[in-house]
């Protein structure tokens, strides 16, 4: 006959037996995990890792238009004793609207191709000091104008280009974050920075002393009516031009090679010429590039187009004396140079 207490022992003896201990190793507890919830983050970037612009985007190129103008303005009204009053000396003044109507839209069409070619504000500050330096190298070196209102007009234009893409567009991967960019370790290697400038300055000096040997000077007496002296294009060194041709070295290395680096390499393209049509065959020898090749061919022909009219409009436009046959012939060298910059630095950035 079984006691009270007997029942009490036997009821925690059960108890203990299955409650595990917790000083036994040879009885761990084991978690069960099913399920985890994971924080909800509201996401203000794209799928690309861009921030999203909360201005509608039919109005954001006009936006860079009028922010460039009002910049633009503002910079010259502030600055005029020391830019616009040096200059004038040699300025010519614009007679008719046809002129004013072809500067203002030679200048949309800059900003355009810049926003709807998808260039960052570093692209337009490079593109900018490249077109409109070698008008205003122009009257330092022949018109003897005070390079200190020759800089500060040419910072004018390249912050009043600048200023809106910054504002209204992200850098690119390559200006942005270039540690995490394809080729990151030429894009962020120093040595390769200088080098690459070099060259370019390099080539941008070759050129110009080029034209000063042979036909520039004749050209310049021929078509420049109020030209003071030629004296520049002989007596011109190269020490004496390198704060010029380094700056312009500097800005051809950020708008062609930099982002040239910075293309992803995309998966070879397979193509069997005996099954290709005609129009297959010529795409492909003509424009069968790697995106690294056709990023530098498509900027070297944007930089020589956007210097060539620049430089030959500028000149013509805003130059005392100077006809439409010299502006090209002052053009031409630059031209040339940005030919041979992106070729050069195509070819460095294959190896």
């Amino acid at each position: 006959m079984r006691t009270r207490r007997q029942d009490k022992i036997d009821a925690r003896a059960t108890e203990t037996a299955s409650v595990p201990s917790e000083s036994n190793p040879s009885s761990p507890k084991v978690l069960s995990i099913s399920h985890v919830d994971a924080p909800v983050v509201k996401s203000l970037t794209s799928k690309s890792g861009e921030k999203k612009s909360k201005i509608p985007t039919l109005i954001q190129f006009p936006l860079v238009i009028i922010l460039s103008l009002a910049v633009s303005s503002v910079g010259y009204s502030v600055t005029y004793p020391f830019t616009k009053a040096a200059i004038a000396v040699h300025a010519r003044s614009l007679d008719t609207w046809g002129e004013y109507a072809a500067l203002m839209g030679w200048r949309t069409f800059e900003l355009a191709l810049g926003w709807f070619g998808n260039y960052d504000s570093y692209d337009l500050a490079a593109l900018n000091l490249l077109s409109h330096g070698p008008p205003l190298y122009l009257l330092h070196a022949f018109y003897k104008v005070p390079a200190s209102a020759l800089v500060l007009t040419l910072a004018i234009e390249t912050f009043a280009t600048y200023l809106p893409f910054r504002l209204l567009r992200n850098l690119s991967r390559a200006h942005g974050d270039p540690e995490h960019a394809p080729n990151a370790e030429l894009l962020t290697d120093k040595p390769i920075t200088i080098l690459t400038t070099l060259l370019s300055g390099a080539i941008y000096t070759v050129t110009l002393f080029a034209a000063y040997a042979t036909y520039l000077p004749t050209a310049l007496i021929v078509h420049y009516d109020s030209l003071p002296s030629i004296q520049a294009a002989h007596e011109s060194t190269y020490v004496n031009l390198l704060p010029v041709t380094l700056a312009l070295g500097f800005a051809a290395t950020n708008f062609i090679f930099t982002p040239a680096e910075a293309e992803p390499e995309a998966p070879p393209r397979h193509f069997e010429p005996a099954n290709a049509t005609l129009q297959e065959t010529v795409s492909w020898n003509i424009w069968g590039w790697s995106n690294r090749t056709k990023t530098v061919i498509r900027r070297t022909l944007t930089l020589m187009l956007v210097t060539g009219v620049s430089t030959s409009m500028q000149t013509t436009l805003t130059v005392a004396g100077a006809e439409p046959l010299g502006a090209v012939a002052w053009a031409s060298p630059w031209v040339v140079a940005a030919a041979i910059t992106g070729a050069s630095l195509g070819a460095v950035g294959s190896e």
